[in-house]
């Protein structure tokens, strides 16, 4: 789910928290996207390809890509179901509509609102070409304007899960790199991945493509939705209060597609476990995240207790393996 690092609400800037179809959209239309007929692939001279990925100042790893024969940016997002391309770039990418013989919803339903979901005739990453490839169109105002403040690339869209899953990908998120498997066909793994020295945490992926993660809060079992796209981890408020968890206000405050604008709060984490891997003293955000992290499972057992985000994962060396399901930490 895109988050950018939170800045004063004197500059009028904020978490900006990408949405996709997780919040409150139709799991049918989801799933009918994700299940959709995959674009072809496009022959590649290498099986696999290692994608080095920039850093923004919002944390959001970036990726070159090609839409129909353009240069964008695309921020490589775990916690997409599906793949986004901003909604003011549509024109100049030339994204066709969905047709009647697709079988694809023409929209989707994020946070109560309607977006359209279009083609990308040709998707280049790398040497990976994805042939009339669907996308959802999404407004990106705020990290739009958060990128202009601090004079940064602003990103042209979102690779999504539904990318991710389908070529195996490894995403290494300390050293910033993006391996793919550009022929399907090919059997095996990554060649040449040193999982010495880490330890795997299993992925529990969801019917909308969301990654989860067992783990507990200080000795309190939950989960952890693994989001790169989130530039801090983050917990529930109701989740914080109800372990009785002292917070801190903060002039921060984080706003989400089609959502009203919500404070964040600080807390400190005796201990945060992810799998085997133990977290001590760590800091923390805090916001509501209803209407984010939907379908009851804040309230499950265990409840899904807050995102996993990419500061967490750069500086425990997370590589998130979507071939195998596989999350490993340092």
């Amino acid at each position: 789910m895109l988050i950018s690092r939170p800045v004063p609400i004197s500059n009028h800037l904020s978490f900006v928290r990408k949405f996709l179809a997780i919040f409150c959209a139709a799991l049918a239309l989801i799933v009918e996207l994700a299940a959709a007929p995959r674009g072809a692939y496009a022959r590649a001279t290498a099986q696999f390809e290692a994608l080095p990925l920039v850093r923004s100042r919002q944390n959001h790893l970036m990726v070159r890509a090609f839409i129909n024969g353009k240069p964008a940016w695309l921020t490589v997002d775990s916690g997409a179901p599906v793949s986004a391309i901003a909604l003011n770039r549509r024109e100049y990418f030339r994204l066709k509509p969905t047709t009647a013989e697709s079988k694809l919803p023409a929209r989707v339903q994020i946070n109560g609102a309607f977006n359209s979901v279009a083609i990308a005739r040709e998707l280049r990453i790398g040497a990976l070409t994805l042939i009339d490839e669907p996308v959802v169109t999404v407004d990106f105002g705020y990290s739009v304007r958060a990128a202009r403040r601090v004079h940064e690339q602003e990103i042209d869209g979102i690779i999504g899960a539904d990318i991710l899953f389908p070529t195996q990908a490894v995403l290494d998120c300390e050293r910033q790199l993006l391996i793919l498997k550009t022929d399907p066909e090919v059997m095996g793994r990554v060649p040449g991945f040193d999982r010495r020295g880490l330890r795997a945490v299993p992925i529990q992926v969801s019917d909308d493509y969301n990654l989860y993660v067992n783990g507990s809060v200080n000795g309190k079992p939950a989960r952890l939705m693994v989001d790169t796209g989130s530039f801090a981890t983050l917990l529930h408020r109701s989740f914080v209060r109800r372990m009785r968890i002292a917070t801190r206000e903060t002039q921060f405050s984080s706003s989400a597609v089609n959502l009203k604008e919500r404070g964040v709060r600080v807390a400190r984490i005796r201990k945060l476990s992810v799998g085997s891997v133990d977290i001590f003293g760590k800091e923390v955000g805090v916001i509501d995240l209803e209407g984010l992290i939907h379908d009851g499972l804040l309230e499950g057992s265990p409840p899904v207790a807050g995102l996993l985000g990419a500061e967490t994962l750069r500086r425990h060396h997370g590589i998130i393996d979507f071939g195998t399901r596989t999350l490993y930490l340092r």
